[in-house]
């Protein structure tokens, strides 16, 4: 692992962190750009089917790089062998880990949250659609976004700047 960490431990950081950019960038971006924006069309019957359209791709897009980060991130943490070279950042090595566990599963709540929103709304159902597009906008991604922070944060700190 040493070599391959040699060889290739600044691509594996690079498509880390691009990967975490995406991520937690996107769900900013949605929170703070386009959900305002969505909120401004009047008619309901145009801005329902836009704001899930907008979650549904959000979701998709970002689902490969959150795969992606996972996987560099366990590449990364076996390669530098935190555990054995510096026991104290393998604790926050695996702080990390836990919350991007933690942000992955919220993902997967917010798509079915998303796709019972969906149903709901074709089936006439506002205040069903209505409790789940609030959650997943007013609580589930603002969470996810603190906690990408918090990671993002770990990580400068297990590089050692």
């Amino acid at each position: 692992m040493d070599l391959f960490i040699a060889e290739y431990g600044r691509l594996l950081i690079f498509f880390h962190v691009i990967s975490a950019m995406i991520w937690v960038g996107g769900m900013i971006v949605i929170r703070v750009a386009v959900h305002p924006s969505l909120q401004k069309i009047s008619d309901p019957k145009s801005r329902i089917p836009r704001t899930l359209e907008v979650m549904k791709r959000l979701f998709f897009f970002v689902l490969a790089f959150v795969f992606l980060l996972m996987l560099t991130g366990t590449l990364l943490v076996l390669g530098y062998g935190f555990s054995e070279n510096a026991p104290e950042l393998s604790v926050i090595a695996h702080v990390k880990e836990t919350i991007l566990l933690v942000m992955f599963a919220n993902l997967i709540a917010m798509m079915i949250k998303r796709k019972k929103a969906e149903r709901a709304f074709y089936l006439g159902d506002d205040q069903i659609m209505a409790k789940h597009l609030g959650h997943i906008s007013k609580v589930m991604i603002p969470v996810n976004i603190f906690l990408g922070l918090v990671a993002l944060y770990f990580g400068i700190v297990l590089r050692g700047v």
